[in-house]
């Protein structure tokens, strides 16, 4: 049963994408299982930049079948511009598959996205205003309409007249906008639907029958565990399980299924939108790491914050989502320093914890405890072989690993899909 699950482990954008790509060269199979086009994943091809929303990164390899699972919300609109977008590239689409169970992103989503956001005003998430959140609000409510719905003209049209009178009272009541019409969403939305009526299927059996078969199988995470709905630093969290408990809900597989599973870092920490973030470095610093990182959101293109390697909110990523293997990203950015931080714990009302406060007000009071470790100043994007880092770099990961209990796979040290040193095998 040659399974692999990837998952962020600290506050999303820790570069899975890159490494998805680097497995999907043996995988057969990838699938996205939960989030919507509000989370990126930016991967390098040489000198090809491929920047992708919705689709598994595994589509980048002709003949890997890609699965958009249940657990994942669709903006029709987007995917198929995504789709457009990657067969202008000259990249075959044909192993696309989407789940005919699926919840779609409606036009009320997203204005509801923003006019909620709005109205916290200097409480606001930080949401993307994508649609993503009321979706899955509509989920759970039992309003929602589902791909099989989508892609059949009189259940589409059935179901919507059952929803919109709901959402026309919000946005007219609570917020004073327009209604929508019946009419209106099925023109928008109906030749999107008519063109990926091909694609959707009962994606859940489909893996399945590839596991039972001994197939190759990548699950792709998006977000990270720390803005995981249940297990995040709630309320400034996402709006599904990006943990690796969301796998067996959101793509129809057993739990048994998952054989290995990898979570992704960065050699630092960032985090995008509100919320507490006990490592971050608001001065110079942190204005290195953004530039040498490029931190800037995939999707929105907004700077991420920036900040030392948070050990203690590592380390409950890892015993959440039962690490097997660590994956440590973007090393190469840490080269401009003479010293390098690790936070081994945080210090609370006076006391030294390591756990992660579920009080938000505790984890925003956070100050972290340092230990400090010597840089590297080297240039190591050139760097193929784990032997040929500098002594205080493979210190630096060594440490992490001991720190984090759980031993580190992969070490990535430039953008490209190349510059990665491979330390264990995953499939």
């Amino acid at each position: 049963m040659p399974t692999v699950a990837v998952v962020g482990a600290q506050w999303g954008d820790e570069g899975k994408g890159k490494v998805v790509d680097a497995l999907a060269a043996e995988a057969e199979v990838v699938v996205r299982y939960q989030g919507g086009n509000n989370a990126g994943h930016t991967v390098m091809v040489g000198d090809r930049t491929f920047k992708l929303r919705l689709i598994p990164s595994g589509i980048l390899y002709p003949g890997t079948l890609c699965v958009i699972g249940n657990g994942a919300v669709v903006n029709p609109l987007v995917l198929l511009q995504e789709i457009e977008g990657l067969q202008a590239q000259g990249v075959d689409t044909g192993g696309l598959r989407v789940s005919d169970r699926a919840h779609v992103i409606m036009p009320y989503h997203e204005i509801l996205d923003r006019l909620e956001e709005g109205a916290r005003g200097s409480r606001a998430i930080g949401t993307t205003g994508l649609g993503i959140g009321p979706c899955y609000v509509d989920k759970a409510a039992r309003l929602g309409l589902r791909v099989a719905e989508l892609v059949d003209p009189d259940a589409f049209r059935a179901r919507l007249e059952e929803i919109l009178p709901l959402k026309n009272r919000m946005l007219e009541c609570l917020y004073g906008h327009r209604p929508l019409t019946v009419e209106e969403i099925m023109e928008a939305y109906a030749p999107a639907a008519e063109r990926l009526r091909p694609l959707v299927t009962d994606t859940g059996a489909l893996l399945r029958q590839a596991i039972a078969e001994g197939r190759r199988v990548l699950f792709e995470g998006a977000q990270g565990t720390l803005l995981d709905v249940d297990h995040g630093t709630y309320p400034y969290v996402t709006s599904s399980s990006a943990s690796a408990g969301g796998i067996a809900s959101g793509a129809g597989v057993s739990p048994r299924a998952i054989e290995k599973v990898l979570g992704v870092v960065k050699a630092y920490t960032t985090r995008v939108g509100g919320g507490p973030f006990p490592t971050e470095l608001k001065g110079e610093e942190g204005d290195i790491l953004r530039r040498e990182g490029k931190e800037f959101g995939t999707v929105t293109g907004r700077p991420r914050r920036c900040g030392w390697f948070d050990v203690v909110a590592t380390r409950y990523a890892a015993r959440l989502n039962g690490l097997t293997d660590l994956a440590i990203l973007k090393l190469d950015v840490l080269s401009p320093f003479d010293e390098v931080k690790i936070a081994v714990g945080y210090r609370v009302d006076g006391e030294v914890i390591d756990r992660i406060p579920a009080r938000l007000d505790l984890m925003a009071s956070a100050e972290p405890v340092w230990e400090t470790l010597p840089g590297w100043r080297q240039d190591l994007t050139g760097i193929r072989e784990w032997n040929r880092l500098p002594r205080a770099a493979q210190q630096y990961v060594r440490r992490i690993e001991e720190l984090v209990e759980v031993p580190v796979a992969m070490v990535s040290v430039g953008p490209r899909r190349d510059e990665t040193i491979q330390l264990r095998p995953l499939f």
